[in-house]
């Protein structure tokens, strides 16, 4: 089964991230190929949300969601083709180190070369929002 991992060091905060990332309903705003996201399962299934593909409207891609705040860790696994998706977080000097584990199952192997190039521009497109959120959000907390 191929695997494999990336991480960067986000400026904005764990909590800012966090807010993001646990929140299947907001994995459009950053989770790169995606353009839409439904809760449930479109299939009638037991997922928690399901994410539809950009330029594939017909789509469906069910995924189950586990949140586990006490270990700001979020795992997503598609119902469909099961790849599985390990976010975490962990609090570095000045920001967020945010990394995944990815894991692809051998039926799905050919298809590893694209899930790097998007859970790499996930990453940056995840931290560029909780960035500009936290700015966006710092002005409150002082006020």
């Amino acid at each position: 089964m191929p695997q494999f991992d990336y991480s960067l060091v986000s400026a904005a905060p764990p909590r800012q991230v966090w807010k993001i990332l646990y929140d299947p309903l907001r994995f459009a705003e950053w989770w790169s190929g995606f353009d839409r996201v439904t809760p449930g399962d479109a299939r009638g299934g037991d997922a928690d949300v399901t994410l539809w593909p950009e330029g594939h409207p017909e789509f469906a891609l069910p995924q189950r969601v586990e949140s586990h705040a006490d270990e700001q860790r979020v795992v997503v696994s598609c119902t469909v083709s099961d790849l599985h998706f390990e976010w975490r977080l962990q609090p570095v000097d000045g920001g967020t180190d945010v990394s995944v584990h990815v894991e692809i199952p051998a039926a799905e192997a050919a298809r590893e070369a694209t899930q790097r190039d998007v859970v790499a521009a996930s990453l940056r497109r995840l931290s560029a929002l909780a960035e500009a959120e936290a700015v966006r959000d710092a002005p409150r907390a002082r006020g």
